[in-house]
């Protein structure tokens, strides 16, 4: 029998308060826009270039996990040092020549601005450490989540995807990324040394991203990735926050950086965030007894 979190609330308690935590995340993420620490996190995000989606696939086909990509001494210059030993993604990187050509028309020789592209190797954050630790890091805005899981959410989340014929595995992930999906295998991963409490935060993630993105074409998913992290992420502080669990430390500043801290995506995406929320919910937990209800 699939495990459940004990939860005495209605199906429609549980509607009502998903609508509630849907709109508290957006006005935290507007009131961190305020912050130092937001502005700190925006001098970082200027020194990452938009890559081609032909780039994003050969980023993610490699190292799918990644998050902040760079090149080697793009990162120096963030305080950060590429780690000894790491592999680089291979990208195309572009430079603009000029050349001399014959213009067909007037037989005239003249000079043509022309893009070169040639293999170039960058880095994902997950592959560098802090060079100074007490300049701080500015990327640091989502504070992992301490502490323990009693309600057993992991249990219940590891049942409910295992029910819709998926695995849930531990192992180790580099460069620090805590959970990723594998639609081709159906396959989610949550790396062993997260908290209790972080843990069963991810697997939440994780299983909005089954419910909303796993049958996408991988390409979209690429393409718009912030809106697909904004929109996991939301459900993660959503359903966590029914079953028990504030998320906001971690799941604000998550949110805020994919979604780039504008409360207008986050509520554009309201009604996948809804509908995954709903589902994973009502899976998660127990049908209330008439004896609860009445109590």
């Amino acid at each position: 029998m699939a495990r459940t979190v004990k939860n005495t609330k209605t199906p429609e308690q549980r509607r009502a308060e998903v609508d509630e935590l849907q709109a508290k995340i957006a006005d935290q993420v507007e009131a961190l826009r305020e912050s130092e620490a937001w502005a700190r996190f925006l001098d970082f995000a200027k020194a990452f270039h938009r890559y081609s989606i032909n780039n994003l696939l050969l980023i993610f086909g490699q190292c799918p996990e990644a998050s902040h990509v760079a090149g080697y001494r793009t990162w120096q210059k963030l305080n950060r040092q590429v780690r000894k030993g790491e592999r680089g993604i291979r990208i195309y990187g572009g430079r603009v020549v000029r050349e001399t050509v014959e213009n067909p028309t007037t037989g005239q020789e003249e000079e043509q601005p022309r893009t070169m592209f040639f293999p170039v190797s960058v880095f994902d954050m997950g592959q560098t450490d802090l060079i100074d630790p007490e300049a701080g890091d500015p990327a640091d805005i989502a504070r992992p989540l301490t502490g323990e899981d009693t309600a057993g959410i992991l249990d219940a989340v590891t049942d409910y995807l295992t029910g819709q014929g998926w695995t849930v595995e531990r192992e180790s992930i580099p460069g620090g990324t805590q959970g990723y999906t594998e639609p081709e295998t159906r396959r989610v991963v949550l790396d062993p040394d997260l908290s209790p409490a972080q843990a069963a935060k991810t697997a939440l993630h994780e299983a909005a991203h089954v419910l909303l993105h796993a049958e996408e074409d991988h390409a979209e998913y690429v393409e718009h990735r912030g809106i697909k992290e904004t929109e996991a992420e939301s459900v993660a502080y959503v359903v966590a926050g029914i079953l028990g669990i504030d998320t906001s430390a971690y799941s604000v500043g998550y949110v805020a950086g994919w979604s780039q801290c504008d409360a207008g995506t986050i509520k554009a995406t309201a009604a996948n965030v809804r509908r995954a929320a709903h589902i994973l919910a009502d899976a998660l937990t127990e049908q209330p007894k008439a004896a609860d209800l009445a109590a």
